[in-house]
């Protein structure tokens, strides 16, 4: 079942990308379940920007796939 979502104003909808547990090389980093939240995160959804004063659209900077923090 696939849920379509489509955030509202200048809402953006962004899905929390996990760190790497292993490097390039292949060492396995310990796991630390202490860790904080993920500082990135994947532009899942944006919503169609707000309206200034004038009515005016006024758009996103961001748009679906973008990597951001």
């Amino acid at each position: 079942m696939s849920v379509k979502i489509k955030p509202l104003s200048n809402y953006v909808l962004i899905e929390p990308v996990g760190l790497k547990q292993q490097t390039e090389s292949g060492i396995l980093l310990p796991d630390a379940s202490d860790k904080d939240k993920p500082e990135q995160g994947k532009v899942v959804a944006v919503g169609p920007g707000k309206t200034d004063k004038n009515g005016q659209a006024q758009g996103m900077s961001v748009k679906a796939g973008d990597i951001v923090l």
